[in-house]
């Protein structure tokens, strides 16, 4: 079973009931179906609600109790070790009624406390309230591949409560709560291309961060990690040891994951990661295997001939789905479905894939996890120029810092110019600084220019610096190998910050269960104790998967250049989107914002359609910005008018760059 949303309202006074209309309203916007009331729990001073699909296609989800109702929980997710926790608690004396993963976890909260969250198998998020010390328990899975935010109303009132859900814009039915944007998170936006945890881009919201748990108690808050990826001890192993054991964990988490009687469908990009998952799941799924693929008229860009060979070799009904550059329809679900702004633009590969997935299956595995387990992005190599650029000796390196910078402010229509300075100088600040430049979108300098005196100011407040943050989680492990640190980096920021959300919003959006084997926690646990050598051999990426799986494929097919789900919207931009995008942001609601200095985002236009410079991530990033706004801040009430209604969308002046 999967529970796609959960909501609740929790008062600090424990004699005030929660309305209940609030509460339905929190809830209908969930991605499922809307279900009958008995997906509400209501108990003075709680609200909970839970509702979505089972695997079977079967609605599911109510919150449950315990046995003198005294405890209540939400849950959404799903647990694959469910029936062995059943087994357990049952023989110390509990009363499980339903057994579902919620009834478990319910169950083990009562038995170990928080400590139950470590033998929890699965992706999940969780509320907690107990009658007994009235308090609330929230926390996600190790990963956070269920999303849960939460928001505070009100401290100190009689009528202070405490908001939370999985999704956002559940919080817009509560009358209390502010649509004032949070001006750091949007800083971090514009850097990241998404809103990373705690933070949410409405000012009063929250999020809860992955392998964390967080408590609610006499009007004080308590949050503590619970889980963190060991690098250490290395493990002894040769080279065909460590292939013998990383064959033999996936398939275990395969195995865990695979349902009798539910035909399964796998997201197939023809990379090396999903390829495996095909060859993988075949060998615990004899009759009906199902694949999906996506792909573009941008050669390029387009795998599908890889994924036909993959399907037709393991023998797999496939389908496939080409994109085509009007994503004017799709932006305007994106904006709805994503809840934040959120700029990566290969959602829009995710989204119609599981869209296309969802119209033969209910359950689709993919390879995600694969490249930071097992060391598959080329920044774990090194960045194109800057180990070479290295080369030169820092101290002239250094000397040159200031010309650098001087000559990139005289001359800000130079590329060259610019990328050399900003180069140089993240190489004088050593190896956390060059690996942050991997992760953004829109550079501390560029915002400088981007944003306008209001919101720039942010930049030099406390906590202002967003690129700090990857730097933190970065140099949490200085003893580590640098490959290492990256890959761990990567794991607590890009991982649950961009790739999960990217995945669970599609699938929740078009009612498909999306499970990754690669991301199961043993099967993360111990390639993080594997040596580096055996992971990455001779600098080839993702060695020890490669060579796993060649009892499969051909080294010339695991070892070709990784595409993924990229998009081409640097072209589309240049293309059939051209006008559309400069009146989307440039035109009067998105000058009326007052975010930017508007002459930047025409320059940034302008170098970008004379082909200059290649600012199509970045103009993505504005794009689904202004898309979020027109949802989320420009109507009275968006969850009475759902998505945005885009197509046929009119240019109504000229751009002038």
């Amino acid at each position: 079973m999967a529970v796609w949303g959960i909501a609740g309202k929790v008062y600090r006074d424990k004699t005030r009931p929660v309305d209940p209309v609030v509460l339905h309203r929190m809830m209908l916007w969930t991605q499922a179906e809307p279900r009958s009331e008995d997906a509400i729990l209501l108990r003075p001073p709680v609200g909970f609600a839970a509702q979505g699909l089972s695997s079977s296609g079967k609605a599911a989800g109510v919150p449950t109790e315990n046995e003198d109702g005294t405890i209540f929980i939400a849950f959404t997710g799903e647990l694959f070790n469910r029936r062995e926790l059943s087994d357990h608690l049952a023989n110390l004396g509990h009363s499980l009624r339903a057994k579902n993963a919620a009834d478990v976890a319910l169950h083990g909260y009562e038995q170990w406390g928080p400590d139950f969250l470590l033998k929890l198998r699965g992706a999940f998020a969780l509320a907690i309230y107990s009658l007994r010390d009235q308090s609330l328990f929230l926390a996600t899975d190790r990963l956070c591949c269920k999303p849960l935010f939460w928001a505070r109303l009100r401290p100190g009132a009689s009528d202070e409560a405490f908001l939370f859900a999985s999704e956002l814009k559940s919080f817009l039915a509560e009358p209390a709560f502010s649509r004032e944007i949070d001006p750091v998170a949007l800083s971090y936006y514009l850097t990241y291309q998404y809103v990373p945890q705690p933070w949410a881009i409405f000012r009063d919201a929250h999020k809860v961060a992955p392998a964390h748990w967080f408590l609610f108690k006499d009007g004080e808050i308590a949050t503590k990690r619970y889980w963190e990826l060991q690098y250490e001890p290395k493990v002894s192993l040769t080279e065909d040891e460590a292939v013998e054991q990383a064959l033999e964990r996936i398939d275990e988490s395969v195995r865990a994951r695979v349902e009798d009687n539910v035909v399964p469908g796998i997201l197939l990009s023809g990379g090396v990661d999903s390829s495996a998952m095909v060859a993988m799941m075949r060998r615990h799924v004899t009759g009906e295997l199902r694949t999906f693929s996506i792909g573009f008229r941008v050669e390029e860009f387009n795998e599908l001939p890889f994924a036909r060979q993959v399907a037709e070799q393991f023998n797999t009904r496939h389908e496939e789905f080409v994109i085509e550059p009007d994503a004017v329809e799709c932006l305007a679900e994106l904006a709805w479905y994503y809840d934040e702004p959120m700029a990566d633009e290969s959602a829009i590969s995710t989204f119609y894939v599981t869209r296309l997935a969802r119209q033969h299956v209910t359950v689709a595995y993919l390879g995600d996890g694969g490249d930071e387990s097992f060391l598959g992005y080329q920044r774990y190599r090194g960045l194109g120029i800057f180990p070479r650029y290295c080369m030169i000796p820092r101290p002239l390196r250094a000397l040159a810092d200031a010309p650098f910078a001087l000559g990139a402010r005289l001359l800000p229509s130079s590329a060259k110019l610019e990328a050399l300075s900003y180069m140089n100088h993240a190489t004088i600040a050593g190896d956390a600084k060059v690996y942050a430049q991997a992760m953004v979108i829109f550079r501390e300098y560029q915002k400088r220019g981007l944003l306008s005196p209001q919101y720039r100011a942010v930049l030099d407040q406390p906590g202002g610096d967003s690129e700090a943050w990857t730097l933190d989680v970065f140099n949490r492990a200085p003893d580590r190998a640098l490959v290492e640190r990256k890959s761990f980096s990567d794991i607590n920021s890009y991982l649950p910050g961009a790739l999960l959300p990217k995945v669970e919003r599609a699938g929740c959006a078009n009612s498909l269960i999306c499970r990754a084997p690669l991301l199961d926690h043993k099967v993360m646990e111990w390639a993080a104790l594997v040596p580096l050598e055996l992971k990455m051999k001779q600098g080839e990426l993702k060695f020890l998967l490669k060579k796993a799986m060649t009892r499969h494929f051909t080294w010339h097919f695991l070892t070709r250049p990784k595409m993924g789900f990229g998009v081409p919207v640097g072209e589309w931009f240049r293309g059939e989107l051209r006008d559309f995008t400069c009146e989307f942001l440039t035109g009067q609601r998105a000058r009326s914002r007052g975010f930017f200095d508007m002459s930047y985002v025409h320059r940034l236009l302008a170098r970008h359609l004379s082909g200059h410079q290649d600012h199509g991530r970045r103009i993505w990033a504005l794009v689904m910005l202004e898309a979020w706004c027109r949802t989320f801040l420009d109507r009275p009430d968006p969850l009475a008018e759902g998505p945005l209604r885009l197509g046929g969308y009119q240019r109504s002046r000229p751009f002038a760059g």
